[in-house]
């Protein structure tokens, strides 16, 4: 054995000279690192700004996860997706006017879904669905028409593998013994390798709540948003009714802990798959070496229960294809397998993606095989199945594992809640994004009664596009001058919740790519680009760098204090939605025109004394209750009006006048839905001085 492990240790140290003996150097202004989505805009920018770009792909595809099965774009408002993002989007619609396009379907049995922009000539036409090999053929033809290098299969050596030097990136060297000089370098892979590698600071996990004053970070335990929990009661040990015994797999056992306190926990991954129903280009759902029925128990008792959404998220493509995603108490989330992924080596990650893999090809063999899966369901899985005609080299199955979220760099500026939800003014914008605050689970534990439950499944309306300041993709100055981070962006956890969609990382790159090549034009570090020089160039190339809503009213720009639903204590359950207008900041929300039990919405802020106009605002319609009650607590005590929904608000269209108070501090407004007849929306509470 000693023998067999010196032989072994010997010739792997034969084998690495080798190879580094036929190593070679390549010297460009730009280093682009990664093959992401935001790897072609990124470099296609630079090179047209006059730059030498390579990109160096640990990945043998280019295109990341746009190539990779998520062809059903999540993209929130389209109007803020400009420059090379929207390009992208233009020439899939590009490529599906041409008839030897469509080789299952007809066109125009397929129609406009998910397209936009469908006058006149079609300059500005935009299609936001496509089959996996459509976009990375449009990204490999971007590339070689911009005659750009790119140097594949190479894995950056993490271990000594970047050189700097008086706080700049001198070179990078792969695992195979090549070097990549440069002038500048851009980190646009999802684990942020390149930046950690550097030394700059990051994050993994979900920050408290209190780092940065959030309301949505951290233990999000007891928070039920989406679809995506145990909505009927579980039992999740493994004999039935044993209380204490052992769990069914997937499920941890550590409390629940507190809701607001960080952790290291990361949202959950999985594969975005491509499915198809055309039995001719059909493979059978394999059942993968591994394969294991126990791990699938739970969603036996959830099926027991009652629940059949399974197809909810099988979002439709061209060519009678899928993009499928997780949807659901249980699904293709492998829920809390990818803690150690973000900064985990080479071959450990391979193992959590292999482990994914086998999670969710047994997950869609068990549904449409297993005897325990109600008999309509198996009927119904077994007609879907992966393409013939996708990831030829991969059987079908997507190369690419979905990284929601891995490290995130604390950069010059960190990108929070309240840049989204639109407290805050942003600086520097260069680029948008909407996307709601949206962050997977991240863990199934059991609850205080005995019952299974997911955690860390946030929604979150974001009230409008908001702006992604150029300070989240640098580091701090005194770390690195000459590196940007598009992807791994300086943000919260749920913050990166929103940002980290696709087109977004595409705009972010460009941008990247723009300042990179002005900070070399002008011999400066990239944190001292001058912004109104960036933001000449990037409106010069397309890019949205803000949107204004006519029907949205910013809470921060109205006179008094103003206190929105998003700050109030809500009791009993409340809808949020953003479907009728006026409104202030992210919406409002709204009873569901339930009518058991009293549901209340409760205001509280601290005044200086003195005497206060209330006031409340609501969209109306004519499906409102007609009179909400609406308790005032003062200095004198408490005070009920109320309030005709249906009536338009005749203050501006958006507050209506419930009276003038004294306060001597404290203030409270109640919105309630005793004895509601329609449905009871509450949205904000101004307090308006009122001079002696």
């Amino acid at each position: 054995m000693q023998i067999k492990s010196i032989f072994c240790a010997t010739a792997a140290l034969l084998s690495f000279s080798f190879s580094h003996a036929l190593a070679k150097e390549y010297h460009h202004d730009i280093v682009i690192y990664g093959g992401t989505s935001a790897a072609v805009t990124t470099a296609v920018q630079a090179t047209q700004m006059g730059r030498s770009v390579v990109i160096v792909s640990p990945d043998k595809h280019l295109g990341g996860l746009t190539a990779g099965g998520l062809g059903w774009t999540d993209s929130g408002n389209k109007n803020a997706i400009g420059g090379l993002s929207g390009e992208f989007y233009h020439r899939v619609w590009k490529h599906y006017q041409k008839p030897s396009a469509w080789n299952w379907e007809e066109q125009a049995k397929f129609g406009n879904k998910n397209q936009s922009g469908l006058g006149g000539d079609g300059d500005e036409a935009r299609m936001w669905v496509f089959e996996p090999h459509v976009a990375e053929q449009i990204y490999d033809n971007w590339v070689a028409e911009e005659k750009i290098p790119v140097y594949r299969d190479q894995w950056l050596d993490r271990d000594g593998g970047v050189v700097s030097k008086a706080g700049r990136i001198e070179s990078i060297r792969t695992l195979k013994g090549d070097v990549f000089h440069g002038k500048m370098f851009i980190d646009v892979t999802y684990e942020g390798d390149l930046m950690a590698t550097a030394g700059v600071d990051y994050h993994v996990g979900r920050e408290a709540n209190a780092v940065y004053g959030e309301t949505w970070n951290g233990n999000q335990v007891g928070v039920l948003h989406h679809a995506h929990w145990f909505k009927e009661p579980i039992d999740p040990y493994l004999k039935s009714r044993d209380i204490g015994g052992e769990l069914l797999p997937g499920i941890s056992d550590e409390p629940p802990g507190t809701r607001g306190e960080g952790d290291h926990r990361v949202q959950a991954y999985c594969f975005r798959m491509c499915l198809t129903n055309v039995p001719e280009n059909r493979i059978p759902f394999p059942k993968p070496e591994g394969y294991d029925r126990a791990r699938y128990q739970l969603l036996v008792r959830v099926f027991d229960a009652g629940w059949r959404e399974m197809f909810r998220k099988f979002d439709p493509m061209p060519n009678y294809k899928t993009d499928t995603n997780n949807h659901g108490p249980f699904s293709t989330d492998n829920i809390g397998m990818n803690y150690d992924y973000p900064d985990a080596d080479y071959e450990r990650r391979q193992e959590i993606i292999e482990e994914h893999k086998v999670y969710q090809q047994g997950l869609m063999y068990f549904m449409a095989n297993d005897p325990k899966v109600p008999l309509e369901v198996r009927e119904a899985m077994s007609k879907w199945g992966l393409p013939k005609d996708e990831f030829l080299d991969n059987g079908g199955w997507p190369h690419q594992l979905y990284i929601r979220e891995a490290r995130r760099m604390i950069g010059e500026y960190v990108m929070t809640e309240h840049d989204c939800l639109d407290r805050k003014e942003t600086p520097d914008s260069v680029g948008m994004g909407s996307y709601t605050l949206d962050s997977h689970n991240v863990r199934r534990y059991v609850t205080a009664d005995g019952q299974v439950q997911n955690e860390g499944d946030i929604g979150v309306h974001t009230p409008r596009p908001y702006k992604v300041a150029y300070g989240a993709l640098v580091p701090k100055k005194a770390q690195c001058e000459n590196l940007l981070v598009p992807v791994c962006v300086s943000s919260s956890h749920i913050a990166f919740g929103s940002i980290r969609m696709e087109p977004v990382f595409m705009i972010l790159g460009q941008s990247a790519a723009t300042a990179a090549c002005i900070a070399l034009e002008r011999g400066e570090a990239v944190q001292d680009v001058p912004y109104d020089v960036l933001q000449q160039r990037l409106v010069a190339d397309g890019q949205v760098l803000q949107l204004e809503d006519p029907h949205r009213i910013s809470s921060r720009k109205l006179p008094g204090v103003v206190v929105d639903d998003h700050t109030a204590r809500l009791i009993g359950r409340w809808e949020h939605s953003g479907a009728n207008t006026k409104y202030v900041d992210s919406g409002y929300v709204h009873n569901q025109n339930e009518q058991p039990g009293e549901k209340v919405v409760r205001f509280q802020t601290e005044l200086k004394p003195g005497r206060y106009e209330v006031r409340v605002s609501y969209p109306p319609n004519n499906n409102r209750a007609t009179a909400v009650p609406v308790k005032v607590t003062h200095a004198q005590g408490d005070s009920t009006h109320t309030v005709n929904q249906r009536k338009p608000p005749e203050i501006d269209g958006l507050f209506t006048k419930i009276g003038v108070f004294n306060f001597d501090r404290d203030a409270t407004v109640e919105v309630g839905t005793r004895d509601a007849d329609g449905y009871v929306v509450v949205d904000a509470v101004q307090f308006l001085p009122v001079p002696k």
